[in-house]
C-alpha cells in the first residue's frame, strides 16, 4: 500500500499524507462528493476532480498488485521462479508489462512450438540456441527422428526445434519491451482507402501517415471508426531492420553453422508471432489513451451543461419543431407543472402559419408565457423564424432561446417519462423536456442517459463501461455541487445524491407522497433503508426550503449545526434571521470581520469547514449555477445570408472537442472556432479557453454557403 500511495502522490502532485487520508475515507465507504465537501481538513481540500482521479488510479494500482500476486504464484507453482523474474514483476508499472513477463509461463493453446515440445524436440532447440556444438546439426538431428511421434526426417526435427526457438524469442519480455519502445519512438501509423474511388467521410485519411508518438486522440478515434466501417485500411510501419538487428545481436554469438538458420528463425518469430501481437497492443494502447482523453473531454462538457444557469420563476412554452407531424407545444409554469399542450403546423407541408399563430398567441395570453424554448433539431430554423415573427404580435414581452434537444426523444419514450406523464402523448413529452431544460437544465438532464446529451465527440466509439462510470461520477458531482430540494426532487435526481441509490430515492418520494413534505432533515431517518450511514452521506446535499430549521436550506452539514448556531449567536443573530432579507445584509457585513483562525480553535472545527459555513450563512440557499452564464435570449432571427466576414457576434459554446469548439451564433448550424483561432498564445486544448455554456464574442472569418458551414475566430484583434 505504501508503494501505491507514493505512486499516486507523485502522479497527482499531492502530498503522501493527503493520499493516505483519502484512501482511508474511500475504504470506509464515503462517497467522492461527501469527501470533497465535508472532509476538506482530512484531504487537504482536494477537489472532486482530483479525488476521482485518485480513486481511478487507486483501483488500477490495486488491480495491478493483485495480478502481480497471481502471476508470481503461478510461476512459483511451476517451479520456474528466479530472482530476476521476481524483480521484474515487482518493478512492472502496467498490467501490460506483467502480462509480457507471464507470457512464457502461460498455459498455451496448441501452437507449432507446443507440438514440437510434445515430439521431444526441446533438447535439440537448446543445442541450436547454445551454438557451441561442432558436430554437424543434421547429424545431431538424426537422433531425434521418431516416427511414432511423427518426426520422420532430419528437416522435420530441425524445423520443430526452430519453432520452439521462435516462440521463446516472441515470449521474451525484454525483447517485447525494447520492440515497443522502438515502435513508439519511430513507428508511423499509415491509413489508406479500403475501396478505391469510394466517397466517404474519411477522405482525409485515404493517404495519411503520422508518427505514433504524435498522433492526437481525436484522429486515433476517427481512424478506428473508419476502419470499423470498412472505409479505411490501417497499418503500423515499424523500424523493422533495427528490431531484427537488436534481436540478432542478443541471440547470435558469431559465425557458426547455426547463424543462417537463427537469422531466418528470428525473422519468422518477428513476422509470424511478435509483429501481429505488438500491432494489437500498440493499437489497443493508443485507443485506450484516446478514449481516456475523449471521456475526459466529454465529462467536462457534460458537467458544464448540467451546471447551466437555471431560469427561475418564469412560465415557459416548450416548442418541439417538426415538419409533417406538426410542432408539439407544452406550456409549463415556474414549478414545472404542465398547464397546456398543443400541436401546430406552421412548417411544410401544411404551412398553416396563420392558424398556428392564433393558437399560440392565445396560449401566451392565457398562461402568461414569458419565454419560448425551441428545440434545435429538425425544422428548428423554420420554427425560429415563425416564433420570432409571432412574438411581435404578443400582448406581453416574450423572448425565445434555442435549446439543445439531444436525448429528448430518448427521454420521451423512456419508462421514466411514462411514469411521470402517463396520460400525455409520447410526442408531447419532448416539448415538456425542452421547456424544462431552459428552466432547470440539471433536474431535466439527469433523466437522460448522459451519452445522449450531445456534447461528446466519439462517445459511442469508446469503452461503454468506462464511459458510464465516468459520466455517473460527473453527474453525481454536478448534482451534489448544486444540492437537491428533497420536497420536489424526482427519484432520478435523488438517486445521484451522495449515499442514495435508486431504491432509497424511490423510498424518499414514496414517504413524501404518503406523509407530506419533509419538515426537517432528521425526518429522513424515518425513510425505509435510509440508515445512519446513508444519512451522514446525503443530509448535507438535501435542502428543505420552508421547514422547521432554517439551516436545512443551506449546505451546512447537520453535524455542524451546533457550531453554526454559536457563530450566529456570537454575531448577534439567530438561524431564523437567515429567512429575512433585511437581516442578511447585516449578517454578511458582520461575518466579514470573523477571525477564522481564532473561531476555528474555539469551536474545534477545521478552518476550511468554517469558511464553507460562513459562505453558506452569507448566501443561504444560494445556487452555484447562478454564477454561470445565462442562455442568450433572442427576439429576432439571423440567417446564414445575413452573415458577412468580419461580423462580430455573441454566441453560446455548445460543444468543446479536441480541435476546437462549436458555437451557436443563431444561424441554423453551429460555427466552428478551430483551436488555432482561439488565442494568440499556444494552448494544448480548447477547454483551457472555453467551456460548454459560455457566452463568447466571435468574429466570422469564413462562410461556406454550399456546405452551410461557418468559420469563426475568437481573436477579435486580428
Amino acid at each position: 500500500m505504501e508503494k501505491i500511495i507514493k505512486i499516486i502522490s507523485t502522479e497527482l502532485q499531492i502530498r503522501e499524507s493527503q493520499v493516505e487520508s483519502t484512501v482511508k475515507l474511500i475504504d470506509e465507504g464515503n462517497t467522492i462528493p461527501f469527501i470533497a465537501r465535508y472532509r476538506k481538513e482530512v484531504t487537504g481540500g482536494l477537489s472532486d476532480e482530483t479525488l476521482r482521479d485518485l480513486n481511478d488510479r487507486l483501483t488500477y494500482l490495486r488491480n495491478l498488485e493483485k495480478r502481480k500476486e497471481e502471476v508470481s504464484k503461478s510461476i512459483e507453482e511451476q517451479g520456474k521462479m528466479t530472482e530476476e523474474i521476481a524483480k521484474s514483476i515487482t518493478d512492472a508499472v502496467t498490467l501490460a508489462e506483467v502480462e509480457d513477463i507471464y507470457r512464457p509461463y502461460k498455459q498455451k493453446k496448441k501452437t507449432r512450438a507446443t507440438i514440437a515440445k510434445v515430439k521431444g524436440l526441446e533438447p535439440l532447440s537448446i543445442i541450436i540456441m547454445l551454438q557451441t556444438e561442432k558436430e554437424n546439426i543434421e547429424k545431431i538431428a538424426e537422433k531425434y527422428i521418431n516416427p511414432e511421434k511423427e518426426v520422420n526426417t532430419v528437416e522435420e526435427a530441425i524445423q520443430g526445434a526452430l519453432d520452439i526457438i521462435a516462440e521463446n524469442i516472441s515470449d521474451n519480455p525484454k525483447y517485447r519491451k525494447q520492440i515497443k519502445r522502438l515502435c513508439y519512438r519511430e513507428g508511423i501509423i499509415v491509413t489508406k482507402e479500403a475501396k478505391e474511388g469510394e466517397q466517404t467521410n474519411y477522405e482525409m485519411y485515404y493517404d495519411f501517415k503520422e508518427k505514433i508518438n504524435q498522433i492526437p486522440s481525436h484522429r486515433i478515434l476517427a481512424i478506428n471508426r473508419g476502419e470499423k466501417e470498412e472505409a479505411l485500411k490501417v497499418k503500423l510501419d515499424k523500424p523493422e531492420e533495427k528490431i531484427i538487428e537488436y534481436i540478432e545481436k542478443d541471440t547470435i554469438i558469431g559465425k557458426t553453422q547455426f547463424e543462417e538458420m537463427l537469422k531466418l528463425t528470428i525473422l519468422d518469430a518477428f513476422k509470424r508471432l511478435i509483429e501481429p501481437s505488438i500491432d494489437r497492443e500498440i493499437r489497443n494502447d493508443l485507443t485506450e489513451k484516446a478514449e481516456e482523453q475523449a471521456i475526459k473531454v466529454f465529462g467536462k462538457n457534460a458537467k458544464q451543461l448540467l451546471l447551466g444557469a437555471p431560469i427561475k420563476g418564469k412560465t415557459v412554452m416548450g416548442f418541439d419543431p417538426a415538419y409533417r407531424t406538426g410542432c408539439k407545444i407544452a406550456v409549463i409554469d415556474e414549478t414545472g407543472k404542465v398547464l397546456d399542450t398543443e400541436t401546430v403546423y406552421p412548417t411544410a407541408p401544411q404551412n398553416d402559419v396563420a392558424g398556428a399563430k392564433i393558437k399560440l398567441l392565445n396560449l401566451i395570453a392565457k398562461d402568461k408565457v414569458d419565454m419560448i424554448a425551441i428545440g434545435n433539431g429538425t425544422a428548428s430554423r423554420e420554427s425560429e423564424m415563425f416564433v420570432a415573427d409571432m412574438i411581435k404580435e404578443a400582448n406581453r414581452e416574450v423572448h425565445y432561446a434555442i435549446v439543445s434537444e439531444a436525448g429528448a426523444s430518448v427521454y420521451s419514450a423512456s419508462k421514466l417519462a411514462t411514469e411521470e406523464y402517463p396520460d400525455i402523448n409520447v410526442s408531447i413529452r419532448g416539448a415538456i423536456s425542452i421547456a424544462r431544460r431552459l428552466q432547470d437544465p440539471l433536474a431535466e438532464l439527469v433523466k437522460i442517459d448522459p451519452k445522449a446529451i450531445g456534447v461528446g465527440q466519439y462517445q459511442h466509439d469508446v469503452n461503454q463501461k468506462v464511459l458510464n462510470e465516468s459520466l455517473t461520477g460527473v453527474v453525481e458531482d454536478a448534482v451534489n455541487k448544486v444540492g437537491v430540494d428533497v420536497n420536489i426532487a424526482t427519484p432520478s435526481l435523488l438517486s445521484y445524491v451522495s449515499g442514495i441509490n435508486s431504491g432509497i430515492a424511490k423510498n424518499i418520494v414514496k414517504y413524501r407522497d404518503e406523509n407530506g413534505k419533509f419538515a426537517n432533515r432528521k425526518q429522513l431517518l424515518k425513510v425505509p433503508k435510509l440508515g445512519k450511514s446513508a444519512y451522514e452521506q446525503c443530509s448535507g446535499f438535501l435542502r428543505i426550503a420552508d421547514g422547521d430549521n432554517a439551516l436545512d436550506i443551506t449546505a451546512v452539514h447537520p453535524d455542524n449545526y451546533e457550531q453554526t448556531e454559536k457563530i450566529l449567536q456570537d454575531a448577534g443573530f439567530n438561524k431564523e434571521d437567515l429567512r429575512k432579507k433585511e437581516k442578511l445584509q447585516e449578517l454578511q457585513e458582520r461575518l466579514k470581520s470573523l477571525d477564522i483562525k481564532k473561531t476555528s480553535k474555539e469551536l474545534d472545527i477545521g478552518e476550511m469547514t468554517l469558511q464553507d459555513i460562513v459562505k453558506e450563512l452569507t448566501k443561504p440557499g444560494r445556487d452555484p449555477r447562478e454564477e454561470m452564464p445565462k442562455p442568450i435570449l433572442r427576439s429576432d432571427v439571423l440567417k446564414l445570408e445575413d452573415l458577412t466576414e468580419g461580423m462580430v457576434l455573441n454566441g453560446t459554446v455548445r460543444n468543446v472537442i479536441d480541435f476546437g469548439a462549436f458555437i451557436d451564433i443563431g444561424v441554423k448550424h453551429d460555427g466552428l472556432v478551430h483551436i488555432s483561432e482561439m488565442s494568440n498564445k499556444y494552448i494544448k486544448h480548447p477547454s483551457e479557453i472555453v467551456s460548454v455554456g459560455d457566452v463568447v464574442k466571435v468574429k466570422v472569418i469564413k462562410i461556406d454557403k454550399e456546405r452551410q458551414k461557418v468559420g469563426l475566430s475568437m481573436k477579435l484583434d486580428k
